[in-house]
């Protein structure tokens, strides 16, 4: 099917928005997408329409005197949406005494309760919350006789069929394009069955796993006739790392190798997005490619360097004839000669590099991303984990510094569950060789050390860290953050160490955040009065530590910004070890020479227990310092390809207001 065919199951979306779609275009038809796509401003806008949807879907049968069938997901993506269904049966009265659920998948084998089965996330996340009779929710059993198995796939596609079939079906999907467990390769009439796991979504699901060594191989899905079998259905997807995957089933072929692409033949379906998720479609990226556009500053900066970008022409070097075969005439009939146009956007760009991230004294800034004054700032470093604050933004740390500025550094989380049990088993002998080779007696420091590694020789994959192994492995990474001040050249006295209550739960599950949680935060802004405050700003995983670091910060900040102080702060958001900023975003660009590159690594480093097969690896089996420096290239590498001067490498900062 081309991208252009308009088919029967090619839907012509309206902008959101009033009329406007995120980006400011002005409310067309458009026919790129093959399935409805509602994009919101944050997943939990977008999980508050979805549990209504789902909550007036139940309260309809109720009304009628019928069952309501759901089928349910599992992961990150609708976390919320539970959240909100338990929060309306509590305040509400939500009732879900006539719901009837199936979820989709379940890892094999795998003990119901297990930390890492989607029976004990389901329970968590909603079953114990709510009114649901115990016998009328099932999931896969991940403890079936492999010879059994499948006959109880089939009798498990009989349960649904035997209510009446699935009401609803929610679903998230997988970086390859999975819906359920139904991998890449998987056929539109694939039945519910035993599939083995994709290598990326075993990796994928390392951070849940503690590692990509605890993923099970194998798991039980859904197929995908049975989900195309049901009568409405909502996928949900959060984050940029989401966008590529999205744009392939929204916009492309219907095709077995992205399995999410098959709902484009569904009658009644829907994408629910976050901006991110949605930030490669077409009507996103370029959307002066399909509509009518504002042309504001921001969507002009944006289309100048798309088109610098896909050219591969510097800015400067852009033609009339450049916008006009690229569908960006009336950027030209509005505002003039494109010369004009590449000279506005090149000294906008040229205005983001500094070399003085904390402002340079005595110098003019009206151009400048930071002010001169105060010449010396009290600057405030969020790292939500002990070791983001190196990683991300180590060179602007070391120059902030190095140029006179008090820097301070939150470390917000311990970052306990990131430590291996072998690094752990390490540290915990050294203690107690120390001691023994010093006659230092502390017998309560000795046990607990003792304690932990009595446990840690038996623990299983399934069990959670006791609190004293947790404060072992916080213990090891809270000095491996100290020596990261020290070989920055801040006082030991200016890390201060949070340690976030929402975190420590032993899992990588954590509670939500609450009032001590933000009030640390408050604490803290309120004692050093900072001029400039730099947190992280990745909020792929809504649910993920980044972000609710991030969501605390918020709260503070809205909290303290009547106080005077705070007329003086600016906020400054970086970017993590995975993606950096889209160049139209970036407001503040700190170049770094190649010597400076090396000490970045160096303070890198200094996190030993994060080398060498780290815990939670990601998709990316680089180590921390690797995924940095080449994303601090490839900014470098991006200015230098528009035109402006070429650097080392570069890390890149947007400023957040209120």
């Amino acid at each position: 099917m081309s991208q252009q065919t308009v088919s029967p199951q090619t839907i012509l979306m309206q902008a959101s928005n009033n009329g406007k779609g995120t980006n400011g275009t002005i409310g067309q038809p458009i026919t790129y997408e093959k399935i409805p796509t509602q994009i919101f401003a944050d997943s939990k806008e977008a999980s508050y329409a979805v549990a209504k949807e789902i909550a007036d879907l139940i309260r309809q049968k109720q009304k009628e005197g019928k069952p309501c069938v759901l089928g349910l997901a599992t992961g990150s993506s609708p976390k919320t949406v539970y959240a909100l269904l338990v929060k309306m049966h509590r305040e509400e009265g939500l009732s879900f005494k006539n719901v009837i659920s199936f979820n989709l998948d379940e890892y094999y084998q795998m003990e119901p309760d297990s930390i890492y089965s989607y029976h004990r996330f389901m329970k968590e996340q909603l079953f114990d919350h709510v009114d649901i009779a115990k016998e009328n929710y099932f999931l896969p059993d991940g403890t079936v006789p492999s010879a059994l198995l499948r006959d109880y796939c089939t009798s498990y596609e009989n349960k649904i069929n035997a209510v009446g079939g699935l009401d609803f079906q929610l679903l998230g999907i997988g970086g390859n394009g999975h819906i359920g467990f139904n991998e890449p390769g998987s056929l539109i009439n694939s039945r519910t069955r035993l599939i083995t796991l994709d290598h990326s979504t075993r990796v994928a699901a390392g951070m849940e796993f503690g590692g990509l060594h605890n993923v099970p191989r194998k798991a039980i899905t859904l197929g995908v006739a049975p989900i195309l079998n049901a009568r409405r259905i909502v996928l949900l997807a959060w984050g940029e790392r989401k966008a590529s995957v999205i744009r392939g089933a929204v916009e492309g072929p219907v095709t077995e190798l992205n399995p999410a692409s098959y709902l484009q033949a569904h009658p009644d379906v829907s994408f629910v997005l976050d901006e991110s998720a949605a930030s490669e479609l077409t009507r996103i990226k370029t959307p002066w490619a399909v509509d009518s556009v504002i042309w504001d500053n921001k969507m002009i900066k944006k289309a100048v360097t798309h088109l610098s970008k896909i050219l591969n022409k510097p800015i400067l070097k852009l033609t009339d004839k450049d916008y006009n075969d690229n569908g960006m005439s009336d950027l030209l009939a509005q505002y003039g000669a494109g010369y004009e146009i590449n000279i506005n956007v090149f000294n906008q760009l040229q205005h983001t590099i500094t070399g003085w991230p904390g402002g340079k004294p005595n110098a003019d800034d009206t151009y400048r991303p930071e002010r001169a004054q105060p010449t010396k700032k009290r600057v405030l470093i969020f790292s939500p984990h002990p070791d983001d604050d190196i990683i991300s933004m180590g060179g602007t740390f070391q120059r902030l510094v190095d140029q006179g500025h008090e820097v301070h550094v939150a470390y917000q989380t311990s970052g306990n569950i990131a430590v291996a049990d072998d690094e752990a088993l390490r540290f915990i002998d050294f203690v107690v060789d120390f001691n023994k080779g010093f006659s230092i007696d502390s017998p309560s420091a000795n046990q607990l050390f003792l304690d932990a590694k009595e446990f840690l020789k038996h623990t299983k994959d399934s069990e959670i860290d006791t609190p004293e192994i947790r404060k072992v492995k916080g213990l090891l990474r809270r000095g491996e953050a100290k020596a990261t001040c020290r070989f920055v050249g801040i006082p030991t006295s200016q890390a201060h160490f949070l340690d976030m209550p929402f975190y420590e739960t032993g899992t990588v599950q954590k509670k939500p955040i609450g009032e001590e949680d933000i009030k640390i935060i408050e604490n803290l802004i309120e004692e050093i009065k900072p001029h400039q405050i730099y947190a992280a700003g990745d909020f792929a995983d809504p649910h993920g530590t980044h972000k609710v670091c991030w969501d605390a910060i918020e709260a503070a900040l809205h909290r303290s910004k009547h106080k005077n102080f705070m007329k003086d702060c600016w906020v400054w958001l970086y970017r993590g070890a995975w993606a950096e900023w889209d160049i139209y975003e970036i407001e503040m660009a700190v170049p770094m020479s190649p010597d400076q590159v090396l000490k970045k690594r160096q303070g890198i480093f200094k996190h030993q227990s994060q080398k060498d097969g780290v815990v939670f690896q990601g998709e990316d089996s680089r180590e921390f310092w690797q995924r940095a420096e080449e994303r601090n290239r490839g900014t470098a590498h991006l200015y230098d390809s528009l035109g402006l001067a070429e650097y080392e490498a570069m890390e890149a900062f947007v400023r957040w207001k209120f």
